[in-house]
């Protein structure tokens, strides 16, 4: 099917028919596949056979009474996984027969390291010149920090975002979740739909993507990058307050605490009705953002004492009846029960032959003909091994002999 026009049939999601190599494993790579299969592709999850992807061996927490670890179920749903020993010849000769017919390939190990085992985009271009082939990495390919390892708090912290996250005067802090990888799984994802796209429209073949998690750390600095180039000024940590937008942040109340998002004048004046402080709206230090901005410490001062009188129900409650965007500040099992997440099938469920019941986000990418879907389990090392080998010509004496070689690793073994 590679390079082919393909017709939906409405069933299955818009990648249908697409076959995707992943040799990624943790976080950015694993993200990024499972979007793809989410959007209806084949995904074929490449993994050693000495302990598969590191993820599933970070425990607590797992599933029930099950080994499975709750952070590799998180991203790898809707793939299957052949446990395949890349460092030896024979394990490469299979992962090139699994190459030939693929449409993408994605992998993220360290800079060069595909290259040395013959598996780079030049050597797979040979074999198969449509494929998509998606490199992501710490620092890209290029430039002088190339070659060093990268995790999701130092991407933070260089990237700019820790400079910004967390209380003025007080330790920088990480985003709770590891947007530097999650950032560059989407980037990829969407590179490699333009790249597939490219393909199918322009008839040029597949191509090399090179992602990185610090483009993706810079880039995703946007306003706040162009704060400073209009400046000079680096921005600082505030909170959760907004540098240019007030009040735009959090307020404690009697119980715990309130989000407001006023984000107009015309919210400004809902706001104070809200209050009973209409008083503030008529106060020329206040009349517009740009004065709120410059007397923002008074506001703050002002306001925090006025919403600290009420408890959180009670001025929510005030805040909707006047078309106030506002919010409390929802845990995991808060967003999990509201009727918004489950109208929008965000919280979705699939059985696992160990795990039983597993729980997970669904997809946030919905379609009118072609929807996404869970089909797959998170897969266990080696669960599809034997399979995807017949489909890949080899027969059962030479599968015997690769498992002889610990080449591959069968789940039943």
């Amino acid at each position: 099917m590679t390079g082919e026009a393909r017709e939906a049939d409405g069933e299955t999601g818009p990648l249908d028919g697409l076959t995707v190599l992943d040799a990624s494993r943790v976080l950015a790579g694993p993200f990024c596949t499972m979007q793809l299969g989410d959007l209806g592709a084949e995904v074929i999850k490449v993994e050693r056979p000495d302990g598969g992807d590191q993820t599933r061996g970070w425990q607590p927490p797992s599933y029930g009474e099950s080994d499975e670890s709750a952070y590799y179920m998180s991203i790898n749903r809707n793939k299957r996984s052949i446990a395949l020993n890349l460092a030896s010849a024979d394990g490469r000769e299979v992962f090139r027969a699994l190459a030939r017919e693929a449409d993408v390939l994605v992998e993220n190990f360290r800079v060069g390291k595909m290259d040395d085992w013959g598996l780079g985009y030049d050597d797979l271009a040979e074999v198969n010149p449509e494929l998509v082939y998606c490199s992501l990495s710490g620092y890209g390919e290029w430039g002088p920090d190339a070659d060093r390892p990268a995790y999701d708090i130092i991407m933070q912290a260089e990237g700019g975002l820790m400079s910004i996250t967390g209380e003025e005067g007080r330790t920088p802090v990480r985003v709770g979740v590891a947007l530097a990888d999650i950032g560059a799984g989407m980037y990829a994802t969407q590179a490699i739909l333009a790249a597939l796209l490219e393909r199918e429209l322009g008839n040029s073949g597949g191509q090399k993507v090179d992602i990185s998690l610090f483009d993706g750390q810079v880039a995703w600095m946007t306003y706040m990058a162009s704060n400073y180039f209009a400046t000079g000024d680096p921005p600082t940590r505030m909170g959760s307050r907004h540098p240019t937008i007030v009040p735009y942040q959090a307020f404690e109340t009697q119980d715990s605490y309130v989000v407001v998002a006023v984000g107009s004048e015309a919210i400004w004046a809902r706001f104070c009705t809200a209050l009973d402080r209409n008083d503030l709206a008529e106060d020329e230090r206040f009349s517009t953002n740009a004065d709120r901005v410059a007397n923002r410490e008074e506001l703050d001062s002002l306001l925090a004492d006025e919403i600290g009188e009420y408890g959180t129900d009670e001025v929510l409650s005030l805040f909707d009846d006047h078309d106030v965007p506002a919010s409390d500040v929802h845990d995991m099992a808060d967003i999990f029960e509201t009727p918004q997440v489950e109208a929008r099938g965000m919280h979705r469920e699939i059985e696992h032959p160990t795990a039983g019941s597993v729980e997970m986000p669904g997809s946030p990418m919905h379609f009118s003909n072609t929807p996404t879907t869970i089909r797959q389990y998170p897969p266990r090392l080696g669960e599809h091994t034997r399979e995807l080998l017949h489909e890949a010509g080899y027969e059962d004496e030479a599968i015997e002999d690769l498992v002889e070689a610990d080449v591959v690793a069968p789940l039943d073994e």
